[in-house]
Order: structure tokens, then C-alpha cells, then sequence
């Protein structure tokens, strides 16, 4: 039976955990999270400063580590369709000093309110399983990002070596969700809807050949920390 990713639920259950859901990232991962946001600033670098767009940007994490490096006449552009998170976000920016270069916009993946061809990274962290339309969500990001521009995906995926794979596993089905909950109190155990969706979501060269089909050339992808997470990158 197939995971429900529709826009009411997904909202809801972020909007459930948004105060914990920074601590709970960091606890889950080990701290590993924010290494692999670095990574994608480090394989994805800002070319100048046209504006970036980080899709499904949650608290905002990635958009901060870009916002690190932006240089001061450039722009950054958070989306979220899930207002809690959302207010989260835009306290941390206002902490960071960046209330000038980094805006937040309650807007959905799917309906992007952005012209054609303006920004020259397009970026989703662990957001892009929780778009209902994974095809209409990338097409969008692609649609969005200038010709020549990048489009790059962090998610989780499944790691393919043994005995990684296994032990990875049994934590993500039995440990993850039960601390998760622990700490949430979700009333719609997010928790579990996380594995669930990791579980269906395709990843390596699936997600790659679906990257291409929405428009993307060089289409490449870096497995982090033993396959947990894999960073993808394509060209518009």
C-alpha cells in the first residue's frame, strides 16, 4: 500500500513536529545532517550572485549553509507550504544577520510562483519523497532554474553493502520512530511516515533517469555516509 503524501498530511505532520524537528535531525543523524548539507554547497557551489531556491526548505538549514557563502549583493529564497516551519526559519535567519539575503515564501513545490529561468540553484533537502507529485515537483525546479543553472537533490536512500544495509535497517524501522516519537508526540507519528516513505521512494539511478526526464543533462550522484543519504546534481 502506498505511503499518503497528500498535501493535508504532509502538512500536518510538519507542522506537529516543527518545534522539535531541528533537535530531532541532529539527535537522529548523529550531527551527520549538517555535514551533508556542506557537501552540497561544496559539489554545488554559487557561480556568482543570481538567487538561489531552496524547495521544501523546512527551518531553513540549507538555505542557511548557502547563505554562508552568498556573497552580500545576492539573494536566497526558502519555499515551504508549512507555516510553522516556516516561522521557525525566518528566526534563525533574523539571528544569523541575514534578514537582507535570505527570504522565506509560504508557496507549494507543485505551483512554484516564480517566472521561468531565474534562479541558478535550485536545491531540496530530505523534502523532495514529501512532494505528493515527485515528477511535478522536479519539474518545477527545473522550470525555475536557468538554462546552464543547477537543480541538486539531498535525500535519504538505502545503503547497498552489507552488513551496513541491515543494521541501518533494523535502526530505521525499529530505533528511528520510536525515539522520534518519544520526542515529537506527534499525534500522526511523523516518525513512522518517515521510514515508510525513504522505503518507497526510488534512489540512485532511479531518481537519476526521473532528474533527466524532467529536463536535466549530467545528471550525476554522490553516495554520503555509506548510502544513508545521496546527493544528486543535474544542468538545465
Amino acid at each position: 500500500m502506498a505511503v499518503d503524501k497528500s498535501e493535508t498530511r504532509v502538512r500536518r505532520m510538519f507542522a506537529e513536529i516543527a518545534l522539535r524537528y531541528d533537535f530531532l535531525n541532529h539527535l537522529l543523524s548523529f550531527g551527520v545532517d549538517r555535514h551533508w548539507r556542506r557537501q552540497t554547497v561544496r559539489r554545488v557551489p554559487l557561480q556568482g550572485t543570481a538567487p538561489v531556491l531552496d524547495l521544501c526548505t523546512g527551518t531553513g538549514d540549507l538555505a542557511l549553509a548557502y547563505a554562508h557563502r552568498m556573497p552580500l549583493t545576492g539573494s536566497i529564497i526558502g519555499t515551504d507550504f508549512c507555516h510553522e516551519m516556516l516561522t521557525i526559519g525566518r528566526d534563525k535567519a533574523s539571528r544569523a544577520g541575514y534578514d537582507g539575503r535570505l527570504a522565506f515564501i509560504e508557496a507549494d513545490a507543485q505551483r512554484l510562483p516564480f517566472p521561468d529561468d531565474q534562479f541558478q540553484i535550485v536545491c531540496v533537502a530530505f523534502g523532495l519523497r514529501n512532494i505528493t507529485n515527485t515528477d511535478l515537483g522536479l519539474r518545477e525546479m527545473v522550470r525555475v532554474c536557468q538554462p546552464g543553472g543547477r537543480v541538486a537533490v539531498l535525500e535519504f536512500s538505502m545503503p547497498r553493502l552489507q552488513p551496513v544495509r541491515g543494521l541501518y535497517r533494523w535502526f530505521f524501522r525499529r530505533v528511528l520512530p520510536r525515539v522520534g516519537q518519544a520526542v515529537s508526540r506527534s499525534p500522526s507519528r511523523a516518525y513512522n511516515y518517515l521510514p515508510e516513505s525513504v522505503g518507497e521512494f526510488p534512489d540512485g539511478e532511479a531518481l537519476s533517469a526521473r532528474m533527466q526526464t524532467a529536463g536535466l543533462h549530467r545528471v550525476e550522484f554522490w553516495s554520503l555516509t555509506g548510502g544513508i543519504a545521496t546527493l544528486y546534481v543535474g544542468t538545465k
